[in-house]
């Protein structure tokens, strides 16, 4: 404690630039006593500890140095749980490992903001990886969410109370954009469009986005290599629309227009001179493709996507540090075609029963 509390009132000092003497005035102690606190020849009687600190406007936590210790072992939690939680990709590795860790930090540290962000973005994940996401189709022929479904996954649940308490408290940043996007997601799962408006109509508009922002900050090949950062962004967020479009029209749609569309969404990633960070996102986009191919009649077509899919992959595969749960080639067989709309039950039927189909996937498992 000496060591720490001196070294610390001295950094505080000098950080607000006050002498030795001036801190003496104000807490009621000589400048000697100061300078011995510092040099570690002694410690403050623990009656003006209260004192320093109000001086300093820092709480008596962080005079000692146990705030620092604190938020330390949180962010080191947090980073656990999310790494592990990344490895739930589409199914259930260790949901449950990752909900516990996220429960046991706020047991430890009650009302965190960042655990309670991490607790609710590992149960918004918990939805997906154990439950799936469902669909429906309206009146019309458009793509609706399976709401009455949705509204039963208790993880939602929890996670949209957490988000929304959130939201009370957190202030700009990168937190609040998490909690932001990921409650809107779950209240469109579960039905609550109106509250999902109200969050987004109070949101920037597109034109002061970060990305666009950061076009404005540099000059020479820092503006140039930011360009072509936001560009990816763009095209990657844009190819995702362009799918998103074709579900909600899933009934409206020909399959030829399905292939168009998708083919078009593959096709804006030919825009960027380096892809390497979208190639899975390619790689998913040709499993979807090979879909509406077969639906179409163009069953060699469908077989060329999916090697191209295996390509695509094994680029991913070879340019990221992948444990063997997040391994992207191994994984297309089984997470084929990706994106779940329209049912392709029959269509699953149909093409693994093509002899193709086991070559390829003994050519992405490795075997």
């Amino acid at each position: 404690m000496q060591v720490n509390i001196g070294t610390k009132i001295k950094e505080l000092r000098k950080r607000d630039g006050r002498t030795q003497e001036a801190m003496a005035n104000a807490i009621g102690v000589t400048a000697q006593a100061i300078s011995r606190w510092e040099t570690n020849g002694g410690y403050p009687d623990m009656q003006i500890i209260p004192s320093i600190a109000n001086y300093f406007g820092i709480t008596i936590d962080e005079l000692f140095g146990y705030e620092c210790e604190r938020q330390n072992k949180i962010d080191a939690l947090v980073q656990t749980i999310t790494e592990k939680n990344k490895l739930n990709n589409g199914e259930d590795i260790c949901i449950e490992e990752c909900i516990s860790a996220a429960r046991e930090g706020l047991i430890e540290f009650p009302g965190n903001e960042k655990l309670m962000l991490c607790l609710a973005s590992v149960l918004y994940n918990a939805g997906y990886a154990r439950r799936g996401e469902y669909h429906l189709t309206d009146e019309n022929g458009y793509d609706v969410f399976d709401v009455k479904r949705h509204k039963q996954y208790a993880e939602w649940q929890e996670a949209i109370k957490l988000y929304e308490k959130l939201l009370m408290s957190l202030g700009e940043g990168e937190m609040r954009h998490t909690a932001v996007r990921e409650l809107v997601q779950l209240y469109k799962n579960t039905g609550e469009n109106e509250k999902a408006k109200q969050i987004a109509n109070n949101s920037p508009d597109i034109s002061i986005c970060r990305e666009l922002l950061l076009l404005n900050c540099c000059d020479g090949k820092e503006c140039a290599e930011e360009h072509e950062k936001t560009l990816g962004k763009v095209v990657s967020v844009t190819s995702n629309l362009l799918v998103s479009a074709v579900m909600t029209n899933k009934n409206n749609y020909s399959s030829e227009k399905f292939v168009e569309k998708i083919q078009q969404a593959i096709q804006l990633f030919s825009i960027l001179e380096d892809n390497s960070r979208y190639l899975a996102q390619i790689s998913h986009l040709y499993l979807y493709l090979s879909e509406h191919q077969w639906r179409s009649g163009n069953h060699n077509g469908a077989f060329d996507s999916l090697e191209k899919a295996k390509d695509f992959a094994q680029r991913y595969d070879t340019t990221h540090d992948l444990n063997s749960h997040c391994n992207v080639t191994s994984k297309l067989p089984d997470v084929w075609p990706w994106w779940c709309v329209p049912d392709y039950t029959e269509v699953a039927k149909e093409i693994k029963s093509d002899p193709r189909w086991v070559s390829w996937e003994k050519k992405c498992k490795g075997v």
